[in-house]
């Protein structure tokens, strides 16, 4: 998405400052903006390691010191060759001294073909079914895991008992006893489990949780926190997509937020506690369906120009989020093959006509230990899409939105802000395969920080938060039952 370029100049003393703020599209002259840029030589907009500095802090919070060489590269096969799967994959192609992509399983033949030819893939460790990799002898070192959330439990579990490492894209399971069950059974092979949870490593997570650790905000007393998930995104895979659907896929809580209720419980640390929950399904209903609309939007409707989810307005003119298409390399054929997609899939239905049933919207309480409280909205029906955090300790506070935040100490009311444009995942992908990649070669699960004995607590406080919501109670939440 494109972002503006802000300018942030210091107007008062050093201990007091203003944030002035404008768009460099709105300067009309060039000699204007560059006497800005020469103003903006005393910005209040650090990087993190004048931050470390002014806060007595470690500069390089990504300097693991349980990283060393490696004596090879460690061998993975993927399992699932979709946009998440390719992403992590891709470390391989980058750090080749690092990870090795040795085989693939993917059931669709562009995916596959696409995969194997980017890595170098022989044809004989080339498979359409996930079974068929397990059929084999043991041929690498690890698999990583990014199917459709449905088929997450059977090959895991497979692979932990092939002896292979795994790293799992969350959620781990569609149900609180499959994630259970994936649990044991790491415990009981003593294989790596690492967790897609990549906020964890995002440059705004990761220094918030150096920032709380150091308590340079005192003890945290509360967390609010917010996922506005934009109005076009909960169309495409909420309304539209894989997940539109909470029993055949899982509850939007955590299909989509299960990396918020671990960011809360990774910088709260303490163990939750109790866990409440509101909301549900407010406009994507067939009574709210336009007068005259009709069930595909490729149908002549006549509301579809003006509709904010029209597919047409989604896929084929503004060309967006056409990796669900599986589209060919050559752009020749785009237009006949988007539209058949819209005329064949649920993706160029009606929003309004769909057998979708995922919460538009839903806030959660949450008590955890130290009688901290936390609450937590998700937002589908949003201009915006990214993540808000506001943290309240006993010495200072935190404000933030994923790509800034800032510390307001109470005592003397000086204000420190970060500021950095980053993907929304915050950079966060490549570095958890380089902390797993060093876990499996290794073998030392104590170098992850998403490790399967702190993942699943995050999808138990989904799972609680998903019965509160539905049966209007406060649930606990327990690792061990």
């Amino acid at each position: 998405m494109p972002y503006d370029l802000y300018i942030y100049r210091r107007v008062s003393t050093v201990d007091e400052y203003k944030t002035i703020s404008m768009p460099l599209r709105n300067f009309s002259f060039r000699n204007i903006a560059v006497e800005t840029f020469n103003q903006a030589t005393e910005s209040i907009i650090f990087t993190w390691k004048e931050i470390a500095a002014i806060l007595g802090l470690k500069q390089d919070i990504y300097k693991n010191p349980l990283h060393r060489p490696l004596g090879k590269p460690v061998s993975a096969i993927l399992i699932g060759a979709g946009n998440r799967g390719n992403i992590y994959a891709d470390y391989a192609l980058i750090h080749p001294d690092e990870l090795k992509m040795v085989g693939v399983a993917d059931q669709n033949a562009v995916r596959n073909g696409r995969f194997a030819r980017k890595h170098h893939i022989p044809a004989m460790n080339r498979f359409y079914n996930w079974e068929d990799v397990f059929a084999r002898d043991k041929f690498a070192d690890a698999v990583i895991i990014a199917t459709p959330d449905a088929l997450h439990t059977a090959p895991c579990l497979r692979a932990l008992d092939a002896g292979y490492d795994v790293l799992l894209e969350k959620p781990i399971a569609l149900t609180e006893s499959e994630c259970r069950l994936i649990h044991e059974k790491a415990k009981a092979t003593g294989r790596i489990v690492g967790v897609c949870h990549v906020l964890r490593y995002s440059p705004y997570f990761k220094q918030l949780k150096e920032i709380i650790t150091s308590g340079t905000i005192g003890d945290i007393v509360s967390v609010q926190h917010m996922e506005p998930i934009g109005f076009d995104h909960m169309a495409h895979s909420y309304v539209r997509g894989n997940w539109h659907n909470s029993t055949k896929s899982s509850p939007i809580i955590l299909a989509k937020s299960c990396h918020d209720t671990d960011i809360l419980r990774w910088l709260i640390n303490e163990p939750v506690e109790d866990v409440q929950c509101f909301g549900g399904l407010r406009l994507f209903k067939e009574e709210n369906a336009p007068a005259g609309s009709t069930e595909r939007c490729t149908d002549h409707c006549p509301v579809e120009e003006t509709c904010p989810f029209s597919a047409l307005q989604i896929y084929y003119r503004d060309r967006k989020r056409l990796y669900v298409f599986d589209l060919p390399e050559q752009r020749r054929n785009w237009d006949y093959i988007i539209l058949k997609k819209l005329k064949t899939t649920d993706y160029g239905r009606c929003v309004y006509r769909m057998d979708n049933d995922q919460p538009d919207h839903l806030t959660v309480n949450m008590r955890f230990g130290k009688n901290i409280t936390a609450a937590f909205s998700m937002e589908g029906l949003t201009s915006y899409e990214g993540r808000a955090t506001r943290i309240m300790g006993t010495k200072g506070d935190i404000v933030g939105d994923m790509e800034a935040y800032t510390i307001t100490d109470f005592r003397t009311g000086q204000k420190t802000t970060w500021s950095l444009k980053t993907d929304f995942h915050g950079g966060g992908d490549h570095r958890l395969v380089q902390d797993w990649v060093q876990a499996v070669g290794h073998q030392d699960a104590q170098i992850l920080s998403s490790t399967i004995d702190v993942s699943v607590v995050s999808h138990l406080m989904a799972f609680a938060a998903e019965r509160s919501r539905l049966n209007h109670t406060i649930e606990e939440v327990k690792l061990h039952k």
